[in-house]
């Protein structure tokens, strides 16, 4: 009975060793880092990697690098979890609902801060973030009117990012404000709407008027095309008419020429035609043709 005592403790201490072996040891990822703790203190920030610590004296709280998110999603059937989304008012006065997420990420030179001052990073995010996001997206949004913020909201998106960048004073880098969805009132939406309606009107018969404007121009370049056509075509008519008749006049005055210089050359011509028959019926006082009797020798 004796031995069950000591087989007892031997068991403990057994124990003891593996608890203290298991402990002594432990990883950090990638996108995280480990502030090491001696006896509540920091004692030092760890890398990702296997490490080894005292067991019982030490302890590591991990610290995540990687971007975290923020959102003002969901409607006014919120869940305990969930987070409202935000209200508020354009230059103009237009009352509207905003989706919005906020991208933010610790960096690696300040978690032994994060640690410190807030203990972790969801609640350095609902101490820095989410009480600043909205009062600086409101301001934002109350410095341009409901159309640009619409036809504009990359840049409205930059601009949020920037104020609540200046305005987060922990230590945090805010990497985007997205603007998910921007809900104004049915009758703002229905006058949108109709105005959008109307410019689409306008477009597409900006644009009849262009493919009128070229059916046009096509008329008139193809209607040019034949005019061209018929006039060069008259013109070489009448060019082919002025060259035959120069060819024919020339023929002529050099006829005339000729028979200016034998005067034979007719009787020639008309005897060269003759067919040998003798007219049938003549004038009165007429001469027969290519007959002429000349004296006797």
């Amino acid at each position: 009975m004796a031995r069950i005592p000591g087989i007892g403790l031997g068991v403990a201490a057994v124990l003891l060793l593996l608890i203290a072996f298991f402990s002594s040891w432990f990883t950090i990822d990638e996108g995280e880092r480990g502030v090491l703790l001696t006896n509540g203190a920091v004692s030092g920030v760890v890398d990702p990697g296997l490490h080894f610590k005292l067991p019982i004296f030490q302890t590591v709280a991990k610290i995540s690098l990687r971007q975290q998110v923020v959102y003002w999603t969901c409607t006014s059937s919120c869940g305990s979890d969930e987070r409202p989304v935000m209200q508020a008012y354009s230059k103009d006065q237009q009352p509207a609902d905003l989706r919005v997420t906020v991208n933010f990420h610790v960096p690696a030179s300040e978690v032994v801060d994060v640690y410190t001052n807030y203990g972790s990073v969801e609640a350095l995010a609902d101490r820095v973030i989410a009480r600043k996001a909205p009062q600086e997206i409101k301001v934002v949004f109350g410095q341009v009117d409901a159309v640009s913020v619409i036809q504009n909201r990359a840049d409205f998106n930059a601009k949020a990012a920037a104020a609540l960048g200046k305005a987060a004073d922990g230590p945090v880098i805010i990497d985007s404000v997205q603007i998910e969805n921007i809900d104004f009132s049915d009758a703002y939406e229905a006058a949108v709407e109709a105005r959008m309606m109307a410019q689409v009107e306008v477009q597409k018969r900006q644009q009849q008027l262009a493919q009128e404007k070229i059916n046009a121009e096509i008329a008139v370049t193809q209607a040019q095309g034949r005019a061209d056509s018929v006039k060069a075509e008259a013109d070489a008519s009448a060019y082919q008419t002025r060259v035959n008749g120069e060819a024919e006049a020339a023929a002529i005055e050099a006829r005339g020429r000729a028979i200016a210089n034998n005067p034979l050359l007719i009787e020639l011509t008309r005897a060269e035609r003759w067919d040998g028959k003798l007219p049938v019926t003549m004038l009165p006082g007429s001469t027969v043709p290519f007959l002429e009797v000349g004296p006797k020798q």
